[in-house]
């Protein structure tokens, strides 16, 4: 009779990945590539993580061209694909954009599922399925997570759990209100009044998906809808369908109000009672159903009694630049959660970390650093002298993760010639005198051009480069402003 090897049983490992989410099966695909010996648990039965069964009606926020001015194959691809994970094998890369039907740019639930799958079958992502986390207890030479299998101890933890717990704002009445998660097909509002808490992703996705439906749909939170960084955002696809209802009058608002309370009426519906903002004065507003768009927080089980720093009123763990816990040192997060490290927010812009096409790059960073952490340490690619320049040249064209992650990653070379990428905040922190970094960055008006960062003796130097209307940064003018400021 044969023997069944067990997956990822119980017991000590130098790293323990939580989750078969697109941020899990991408950080054990890059640790196994570095070869960390590590396991996968996840209390899913498949891999998908959220995917499985969110968004509500079906369409992601974010787009992928399935043919583009390059191959499928080529790491340039990545830049017109925001759904795939990343990897080195062409046979593992674009595995969603294979999946498309072309009826929409933007994948369907299903296809993302399957695109996920696809890439942990081939890539030989191996995970322990109907595993739960349970508890975790910290000791002196790390971290032993109790789970539905048995203990697993270990030197470092990554949790990719994502942002997937529903969570909702303290507004009285709000508990009567069903939420996001919640949410019963788009059919069952049909002909009725909608009041949407919330004007963030899932707000706009429920409305879009709504509109078909729906006869009036109102969306209420207190900030405006910042239209000129949709603009250039991928998720801006969900937003302008309700939108342009919004603007011509017709069955939606969008209306900027801080909500006070909420109650029932005698006919079942709701009554909202709030405070306008950008425009001041009282506003109630009665519907036939009300959906509590107002997100998720991260499922940190009892994480926080050890000690685990948060931001975003409890929701988001407080993360270092390489995606750390502040306050628990070996504790590391994937996935969406990875917006924790906020990055230098320049000019009012995130990250695109709490999107697949932002942290797929975050992770493999990660576990390069989880590497270096364990004793590992990665070879960096080392240039000529006479290269560095015509290098960072074909970054700033064609980087995918410098393009995706604007002024958040940076490509960089060092005083010796061996270049990588890293999170920019911790280079301008770190880096010696003598390195150079260049990055893509984009304004508050959406305008995109390069910037060089130099470490010299006085502290950093920053470069703006001009910007070209076709992002092409090879000519003469460029090479020269990065010749300069090599020394």
């Amino acid at each position: 009779m044969a023997v069944v090897e067990e997956v990822s049983p119980p017991g000590e490992y130098p790293v323990v990945v939580v989750g078969s989410g697109p941020g899990g099966l991408q950080t054990a695909y890059a640790l196994a590539r570095l070869g960390i010996p590590h396991a996968v648990v996840s209390q899913d039965d498949s891999p998908g993580g959220m995917f499985r069964k969110w968004p509500i009606y079906q369409r992601l926020l974010s787009w992928t061209k399935p043919d583009a001015p390059h191959e499928r194959t080529s790491r340039a691809y990545e830049w017109y694909d925001h759904n795939s994970l990343i990897a080195d094998e062409p046979e593992l890369r674009a595995t969603v954009a294979e999946e498309m039907d072309r009826s929409f740019m933007v994948p369907s639930r299903p296809e993302m599922e399957r695109g996920l799958a696809a890439f942990a079958e081939r890539g030989g992502v191996r995970v322990r399925y109907g595993c739960r986390w349970e508890s975790t207890r910290r000791e002196e030479d790390g971290y032993v997570l109790v789970t539905s299998d048995g203990e697993y101890r270990c030197k470092a933890v990554v949790l990719a759990v994502g942002v997937t717990e529903p969570w909702k704002s303290p507004i009285p009445g709000i508990e009567e209100v069903p939420h996001y998660a919640e949410t019963p097909l788009a059919r069952e509002f049909q002909g009725k009044s909608v009041l949407i808490i919330g004007k963030r992703n899932s707000g706009f996705e429920l409305a879009d998906g709504l509109e078909p439906w729906a006869r009036q749909i109102f969306l209420v939170s207190p900030r405006s809808v910042q239209t000129r960084i949709l603009a250039s955002s991928t998720v801006r696809v969900r937003y302008y369908e309700p939108l342009e209802d919004a603007s011509w009058g017709g069955g939606t608002f969008a209306l900027d109000a801080a909500v006070e309370r909420i109650e029932r009426t005698e006919s079942g519906g709701f009554r909202l009672h709030a405070q306008g903002t950008t425009r001041p004065g009282p506003i109630t507003l009665e519907a036939d159903a009300a959906i509590a768009a107002t997100g998720f927080r991260t499922p940190l089980q009892d994480l926080q009694d050890l000690g685990l720093a948060t931001v975003a009123d409890g929701r988001i763990p407080a993360l270092t630049p390489y995606w750390e816990s502040t306050t628990l040192p070996g504790i590391y997060f994937a996935g969406n959660v990875m917006q924790g490290a906020a990055g230098l927010r320049k000019h009012g812009v995130g990250s695109a970390s709490g999107t697949v096409s932002g942290f797929r790059y975050n992770a493999r960073l990660m576990a390069r650093h989880i590497a270096q952490s364990l004793g590992h340490p990665q070879e960096l690619r080392q240039l000529e002298r006479k290269d560095i320049v015509p290098f960072l040249l074909s970054e700033l064209r064609s980087g995918s993760e410098i393009w995706t992650q604007k002024s958040y990653l940076t490509r960089a070379v060092y005083p010796d010639g061996t270049t990588g990428i890293l999170p920019l905040a911790h280079f301008l922190d770190h880096c010696e005198e003598g390195s150079l970094g260049v990055t893509i960055e984009m304004n508050a008006e959406g305008a995109i051009y390069p910037v060089a960062y130099v470490r010299g003796r006085g502290g950093i130097d920053e470069r703006e480069l001009p910007p070209h209307p076709l992002h092409d940064y090879g000519g003469e003018e460029y090479s020269r402003a990065l010749q300069e400021l090599l020394v």
